[in-house]
């Protein structure tokens, strides 16, 4: 089979695009052929896989694999690639309304920055003084350090919590670890389940920190910008800890090439 694909990125955390738009390629990749494309030595390398696909009561359904082949669970950052791809495709909304695996999304597109309107954050519990846990569509540990980011092996401490059995009712977790900078500004790896690595961006993750520094502080703030290995993000939570609580996930996502590979 000759797949024609589409590569995008936001912030680093890149993704291999298919327009399923007839609706004929959901259920036919395996997962080794879906962890071949993602594979950066011999496939076409990314973090992840998406199909653009046919949906009843919105402008498309967003079905997301993991590089490891395995379908998964929400991904902000491809959410946000999936928006600019669909907009290349010539789906022009004011407002789109997209399908993903937890539940429907709104995000608009102006000038390549691309807001996504997030679930409300579930299951928020502290674990210790310094670490949280929520799910934000993914789930997430947020560990916050004094220690610079920067010097924090990211994959071997990441990859054990992990797989720590206190995470094993939700198939383990993604773990990030966060420097506050200022009120306003963060600083955030990730460590991502599924892909098992660390990636330069997690729009999820970036999503659970800001949500628990903004719960968290007294400033009254509503937004935060966060930096990441791969570039700046920004969350906004509008009326936090209410009914009524609105998370936005603000970013680029850039087309980066199209191809063609036979499987």
């Amino acid at each position: 089979m000759n797949l024609t694909f589409f590569k995008y990125q936001g912030t680093g955390n890149d993704f291999v695009m298919i327009d399923n738009r007839e609706g004929k390629l959901t259920g036919v990749f395996s997962q080794e052929q879906i962890a071949f494309l993602c594979d950066r030595r011999f496939g076409i390398g990314a973090d992840g896989f998406i199909l653009l696909s046919p949906a009843e009561d919105c402008d498309f359904r967003m079905i997301y694999f993991n590089s490891d082949g395995r379908e998964s669970t929400m991904c902000g950052n491809g959410g946000r690639c999936l928006v600019a791809f669909a907009f290349d495709r010539g789906i022009r909304r004011e407002v789109y309304r997209f399908e993903a695996v937890d539940g429907l999304h709104e995000a608009t597109l102006e000038k390549g920055i691309v807001s996504l309107e997030m679930i409300q954050p579930r299951d928020f519990r502290r674990l210790d003084e310094s670490a949280w846990w929520l799910n934000t569509g993914s789930p997430h540990y947020v560990r916050f350090s004094n220690q610079p980011v920067a010097e924090i092996n990211v994959y071997e401490e990441g990859k054990t919590i992990r797989y720590s059995p206190d995470f094993a009712a939700t198939g383990g977790t993604n773990v990030n670890f966060v420097n506050i900078l200022s009120p306003d500004r963060l600083k955030v790896r990730t460590y991502e389940r599924g892909v098992e690595d660390e990636t330069f961006s997690c729009g999820t993750g970036v999503t659970a920190c800001a949500y628990t520094h903004l719960f968290t502080q007294t400033s009254g703030l509503s937004k935060v910008v966060v930096e990441t290995k791969g570039g700046t993000l920004a969350v906004e939570v509008l009326k936090i800890g209410t009914p009524q609580e609105r998370v936005f996930l603000q970013g680029p996502a850039r087309f980066v090439f199209k191809g063609e590979i036979n499987l």
